[in-house]
């Protein structure tokens, strides 16, 4: 054996282990359902070429890298960390244990992708993979926002809070961060547009962001009352679909007519609550993890992307 091909003590050892651990078998799994050339493909042209200087690691690897610092909401130091300590993170990215990326590596990777506006091109890429799959968008969208925390303490090297983030109050909380509205199919629930704002931005005024335009009906909760009135929306010919205010369902006779059509409209707006669960509690995302709007905004952007693919995991294999 050859120093480049021979085989390490842990990556002996993993060999001869008799049980999978929950982490490679997520691992597999998101391994086979990312539409790895397509994202590739979308990176390659902001990637570095090989020339005089330091060779970088092979685009397949940094990329997998990032994935997988994505699906555990690892800081770029803890990523380095999980190379070392993991083999089945290596395995995952196809590094070896002699030939790791650094911090600073994974942090200018992710400096990259954000630099380029890649997160939401990669979202794209990923539903256009689910499209060619035969997971098509329907006629229906479902509409919706949730609160990002973001820190709102002063103890940094500014003195000061995150000045594209702002404070809104829910029910009787006031929350310090960010909002992440999403337009989800109705049908499916795979997330199809996104946008990102300061969580003091109300909900109706960004509705229209949401929608790809071949829709005829849009659900949304009382948030987005008057919607249909707003100038971007005229002329859609789209049949809102809003939720009555809590105060007022709550005094509509149980069983009747209008009852029964705000439960149907509940039913198909929980649709949209599936893109939310994966992104802040499978993927850990629940409170903004960088400064600005644009950085988070590029990492919930690929959650997202992720999230497609799991919702849709089923379906496709039906």
């Amino acid at each position: 054996m050859t120093e480049a091909t021979q085989a390490t003590f842990a990556e002996l050892e993993y060999r001869a282990k008799k049980r999978k651990t929950r982490r490679e078998k997520f691992l597999e799994r998101m391994d086979g359902l990312v539409p790895w050339k397509e994202l590739e493909e979308a990176v390659r042209p902001h990637y570095p070429k090989a020339g005089r200087g330091r060779r970088p690691y092979p685009l397949s690897s940094m990329l997998r890298v990032h994935c997988a610092q994505l699906f555990y909401n690892l800081s770029d130091p803890a990523m380095e960390d999980m190379l070392y300590e993991v083999e089945s993170a290596r395995r995952f990215a196809g590094l070896k244990l002699s030939a790791l990326p650094d911090e600073t590596t994974i942090l200018n990777f992710r400096h990259l992708l954000e630099r380029h506006g890649l997160g939401e091109k990669l979202l794209s890429a990923i539903n256009a993979s689910l499209a060619s799959r035969g997971l098509r968008l329907r006629e229906g969208t479902v509409v919706d926002a949730s609160i990002v925390e973001a820190p709102s303490s002063t103890k940094n090297r500014s003195g000061k809070r995150d000045p594209e983030m702002r404070q809104t109050r829910k029910g009787r909380q006031w929350h310090f961060g960010m909002k992440m509205h999403v337009g989800a199919d109705a049908e499916t629930g795979v997330a199809h547009s996104f946008a990102a704002t300061a969580a003091s931005e109300s909900d109706v005024a960004h509705a229209h962001r949401l929608l790809h335009g071949g829709e005829r009906r849009v659900w949304a909760d009382a948030g987005y009352r008057g919607v249909e009135k707003r100038p971007e929306n005229q002329g859609r010919g789209v049949d809102w679909r809003v939720a009555m205010r809590p105060g007022l369902r709550r005094q509509l006779e149980a069983g009747g007519e209008a009852a029964l059509r705000e439960k149907e409209k509940a039913s198909v707006r929980a649709k949209a609550e599936h893109p939310f669960f994966y992104v802040k509690r499978m993927f850990g995302y629940g409170k903004a993890r960088y400064r600005g709007l644009h950085k988070n905004a590029q990492r919930i952007a690929l959650l997202l992307g992720f999230a497609n693919l799991l919702i849709a995991e089923r379906r496709l294999a039906a």
